[in-house]
């Protein structure tokens, strides 16, 4: 849970600097990074921040706390996205280790995918509410 409201509320941030400013004007990336991709500009990416890789994981992090059993199909789809996210941009805007953002937040999607899997592999894909357990500790 620790992990999903970490990234939620980082992307929710980072996808409102992006869509106020999806010229660089908050946030200092030069449009021409996204030269080649389907944008012109940071406010669509801005969007499916906030949307995919802000709310998803903060809705996970509210389906753990209220014991659903969604809950650890949700933490581990939260983990992909981020993978998926970050494959994309490395193959789009290339790889920056300058802040090694992109490292870290790799890292935290592969936790949270690992950890995902882990309490899936556990429990099962059970819809049943009182089959819903603690998520794996470790």
């Amino acid at each position: 849970m620790v992990l999903e409201i970490f990234l939620g509320v980082g992307a929710v941030g980072g996808g409102i600097a992006l869509m106020a400013g999806p010229h660089g004007e908050i946030l200092p990336l030069p449009v021409s990074a996204l030269a080649g991709s389907p944008f012109a500009d940071y406010f669509a990416p801005g969007v499916i921040l906030f949307a995919v890789l802000g709310l998803g994981p903060l809705g996970a992090a509210v389906a753990v706390w209220q014991r659903r059993s969604s809950a650890r199909f949700l933490a581990f789809a939260a983990g992909c996205a981020l993978l998926i996210w970050l494959i994309v941009e490395i193959e789009v805007v290339g790889y920056s280790s300058h802040p090694p953002l992109q490292a870290v937040y790799l890292g935290l999607g592969v936790v949270m995918t690992l950890v995902g899997a882990e309490w899936i592999r556990q429990v099962g894909w059970s819809r049943r509410k009182s089959d819903a357990v603690d998520p794996p500790r470790g």
